[in-house]
């Protein structure tokens, strides 16, 4: 496979992880943690970029990829865990709310308030799915349309918005908000889930090993070596803009409060190229989510194809679009109100599924390791879900709160922990069994 070729893998692979959170949390990140900024953007690059690049690295070393991955737990986890995983990615989360912020960003800023804004939504949102379906089904010229045209434009947009925000922005940092003042890098850390980009990254790692495997690649190791290539490229960029878009979020606290990364985004942009900066600024959301869908809808399309082999792949990209598209037109709020419950369920989950697969060969039972493993961040995992959508839980949410690291939402590391040694524990003694079976026998 030529260089170049793993260089446009690799402006795919960014341009389907650089969406609607990635655009909007950086800033906001920005403007409240302050002077505490780069802590807590290395929190944030930690989840945001690292997480992912450590998944699709994890799904690259695996034959079977995921669904492997999950079967070590057991074959039923596997296919649940990863259905959920594809449908929130998918058409259910990710997908309409890059379709809302797209049209928030890209089109709603130049209608009249007379305007019928629900009407222009759907008619918007026709086009967008229109476009998203014609482009999904044919996986092959991903790599061309989204690598070779849209990135490279996407990136000039970024680009520009930038630099000029680096030269016309030079207000000193703020002092941090409240949340930042202490523990900055864990608030960042959490921040990261935001972008689902770890979760996308269980989705994406078919679709880059599908790239990679039509360019003739089939050895284990090469595909191996080129995805963390073509991962590297996606990550060292994401990082770049990460850091931008914070850092102008951060110069921006001197305009005054804002109540997300889209004011800030949006008050900067016109501050800084008035009209024009309202019109970039649309672009670059507009073709950011655009890629991030396109992704998400052939990732969803090649899973569901393969899960479920009466479903051709042009009729499970079919579905997603249409379930995509209907949801889209609920609303961006409604939307975003189940993200952050799901989020910090499925992400501790996530986490310690990929951190086991690279101590995979030290376990000679695995399935007990990681079956215990997830037990045990599952419980808590799901507790803190229920307790972020708003649920009192009573004595559980007691038991919660006295684990360590509760005060900065990662209380499921230690029963992660903890699962993790009882697993081994009982593969240990489960090993040994036989050998005294057989002792007892020979005396």
């Amino acid at each position: 496979m030529r260089k170049l070729d793993t260089l446009f893998i690799g402006l795919m692979l960014f341009s389907m992880f650089f969406g609607a959170g990635n655009l909007i949390f950086p800033p906001f990140l920005g403007a409240e943690s302050g002077t505490s900024y780069w802590l807590a953007m290395t929190g944030f690059i930690v989840t945001g970029v690292g997480l992912p690049f450590a998944v699709l690295f994890a799904v690259s070393l695996v034959k079977g990829g995921v669904q492997t991955i999950g079967n070590r737990v057991h074959p039923l986890f596997s296919t649940a865990f990863m259905v959920v995983i594809y449908l929130s990615i998918g058409p259910f989360l990710a997908i309409p709310r890059n379709a809302n912020v797209a049209y928030e960003m890209g089109v709603k800023p130049f209608l009249g308030k007379s305007v019928n804004s629900s009407l222009i939504l759907f008619l918007f949102t026709v086009l967008f799915f229109a476009l998203v379906y014609v482009i999904s089904l044919n996986p092959s010229k991903m790599e061309k349309y989204m690598g070779r045209w849209i990135t490279p434009v996407l990136l000039l947009a970024m680009v520009v918005l930038c630099v000029v925000g680096f030269v016309k922005l030079d207000a000193p940092l703020q002092s941090p908000s409240a949340k930042y003042e202490s523990g900055a890098f864990s608030t960042g850390f959490l921040e990261g889930y935001n972008t689902m980009d770890a979760l996308a990254a269980l989705a994406f790692g078919i679709v880059i090993l599908t790239a990679i495997q039509q360019r003739g690649v089939r050895d284990r190791k090469q595909l191996t070596n080129y995805t963390l290539k073509a991962g590297l490229i996606a990550g060292v960029l994401l990082s770049l803009v990460y850091i931008s878009l914070g850092l102008i979020g951060g110069k921006m606290q001197a305009n005054g409060s804002f109540e997300n990364g889209t004011e800030i985004l949006s008050t900067a942009s016109t501050l800084l190229l008035g009209q024009s900066g309202k019109t970039l600024l649309g672009l670059i959301f507009t073709l950011a989510c655009f890629t991030t869908v396109v992704g998400l809808t052939s990732a969803c399309g090649q899973y569901f194809s393969n899960l479920i082999p009466k479903a051709s792949y042009k009729t499970v990209v079919l579905a997603v679009t249409l379930v995509g598209f209907t949801l889209s037109n609920l609303g961006l709020n409604q939307i975003l109100k189940v993200s952050v419950p799901f989020l910090v369920t499925a992400y501790p989950l996530t986490i310690v599924l990929i951190t086991l697969t690279f101590f995979h060969r030290f376990f000679k039972n695995a399935k007990k390791v990681y079956g215990s493993a997830i037990l045990f961040t599952a419980v808590f995992a799901v507790i803190n879900g229920l307790n972020t959508f708003g649920l009192d839980l009573g004595p559980i949410e007691t038991l919660r709160n006295l684990l360590p690291l509760s005060s900065v939402g990662l209380e499921w590391i230690v029963p992660a922990l903890v699962g993790t040694i009882v697993g081994l524990v009982i593969s240990r003694f489960s090993a040994k069994a036989p050998e005294e079976v057989v002792t007892v026998k020979a005396s």
